[in-house]
């Protein structure tokens, strides 16, 4: 497929993608799904089956089992044969053989062994001892770890990326999607947030089809472009938790809250289950990342009185409750990225035999950067960074390496000297700094020309510095 086509077929299935999910209890015919796409019946079908990888049938099919299984998991008690009839099978019986030919057991034995024979098709089981050993010890580490609120939260809107697979693409998405947001100016001025919606349950869902989208919230409607989409948080009642935590202990974040869920009888509604993330972890000083995780639950008398009481005070909400619409950023990010251009511009245009320098990398909405490197360096795989922290809203520079094996050469080089006049990253293990240094406390963006300036001074007394000791 051409770049062009094959943006417009995915926009126009990711659409479709969407439209199944929300409405598995409904009739999905081929001619109405051709029609929410604006292709002809045979035509999406191929289209279809070539970008998922599975027929429009097995799609649908797959997904109202998995559905179902998810049901299963949080309520056994749910009547079978009703569960098959919600969500299109003809029969109980033609039900239970699509469900054991996918599971390997019939929907009786998964209400109760579900859990232990999950991880035989590669799925982790909701159950599993591989991140703590009991639900006591998870309780006490959520203590620690977690504060819990129940919000109703208004409708989220959005612009993502979707993807199907293994989360290893995620860092890669989150920075075409900033890059795109940026260019396009469509990120609002105000506070922000990036977001991970998941789609689709891990639990009763084989990685590799596991369907979640990076997204960024925006205040204003925009349109699909190519692999970028509208997306949409619905309105509704979340438990949410607030943690701060390492990257290893998302696992355990999300059990404990599926726990707290059933433990405090609130019920799963069916909808997209999210991350909100406030911060970047790379600048947290313990690589923390300060995030929510958020449930859909359903409306009940219960669920209602708890968030009645948090508002007028009785109840005890989370410090770091989700706020999509608060604490505005202090300045706008698209014009911080611009300034980030221009300073690159002017290092290129003044020293262009001097320095070789990097792409601008807009990644993350906490910082922005770009590298300079002389011939000597380069031959070293060693380069010089110059950062613009967004949330501490001040300019850095460091020295870092073309990869962690020469960061740590040098690192530990200079962390068995004497020299000690600029900081030491504490450990190379998640730092691409070796040494690194504040340039400029508080920066005025109101007389760019002085900042330049003094960005470019202090800038070379860290680096003629540096160079002078590796020399």
């Amino acid at each position: 497929m051409q770049n062009e086509t094959k943006r417009e077929y995915i926009k126009r299935i990711s659409y479709v993608l969407d439209f199944i999910e929300k409405n598995l209890d409904a009739d999905l015919s081929l001619e109405l799904l051709a029609q929410k796409a604006h292709y002809s019946p045979y035509h999406f079908h191929r289209t279809f089956s070539t970008i998922i990888g599975e027929s429009l049938n097995e799609y649908v099919g797959r997904k109202r089992l998995e559905r179902i299984a998810s049901v299963l998991l949080v309520e056994a008690n749910k009547p079978i044969k009703e569960l098959a009839y919600s969500y299109g099978f003809n029969s109980e019986s033609s039900f239970s053989r699509a469900f054991k030919k996918y599971y390997g057991i019939s929907p009786t034995r998964f209400k109760s062994e579900g859990k232990t024979v999950l991880s035989k098709i590669g799925i982790e089981s909701f159950e599993s001892e591989k991140y703590i050993c009991s639900i006591d010890n998870l309780k006490k580490w959520a203590e620690v770890n977690a504060q819990i609120t129940i919000e109703e939260l208004q409708e989220i809107r959005c612009v993502g990326i979707m993807h199907m697979g293994e989360f290893d693409q995620m860092s890669g998405m989150y920075q075409r999607l900033m890059t795109w947001a940026s260019d396009k100016g469509i990120l609002p001025s105000s506070d922000f947030k990036a977001i991970t919606i998941y789609h689709d349950n891990p639990h009763v869902t084989t990685t590799s089809k596991v369907r979640y989208s990076a997204c960024v919230t925006i205040d204003k409607s925009i349109k699909a472009d190519g692999e970028i989409r509208p997306v949409t948080v619905q309105k509704g009642y979340y438990a949410i938790g607030h943690f701060k935590i390492e990257a290893v202990d998302f696992p355990k974040a999300w059990k404990f809250m599926y726990s707290w869920v059933l433990d405090n009888d609130h019920k799963f509604r069916d909808g997209d289950y999210f991350e909100v993330y406030h911060n970047d972890h790379t600048t947290h000083p313990e690589q923390k990342f300060i995030v929510d995780i958020c449930i859909p639950l359903e409306s009940s008398g219960r669920v209602k009185s708890e968030v009645n009481n948090q508002r007028s005070g009785k109840g005890k909400p989370a410090d770091g409750a989700l706020k999509l619409s608060q604490n505005p950023a202090p300045a706008d990010y698209g014009q911080l990225i611009n300034y980030m251009k221009a300073l690159r511009k002017f290092f290129h245009e003044s020293y262009p035999s001097d320095f070789s320098l990097g792409a601008i990398y807009r990644g993350s909405m906490d910082f922005s950067y770009f590298s300079l490197t002389t011939p000597e360096l380069k031959k070293q795989k060693l380069k010089f960074v110059i950062i613009l922290n967004h949330q501490l809203m001040r300019f850095e520079i460091c020295l870092s390496g073309q990869n962690k094996s020469i960061r740590r050469k040098y690192w530990e080089m200079f962390k068995s000297s004497s020299w000690n006049k600029y900081h030491l990253a504490a450990s190379i293990d998640d730092s691409l700094s070796i040494i690194d240094h504040t340039i400029v406390e508080t920066p005025d963006f109101d007389d760019t020309s002085t900042l330049t300036v003094e960005i470019e001074t202090e800038s070379f007394k860290f680096i003629n510095e540096i160079r002078g000791i590796l020399e």
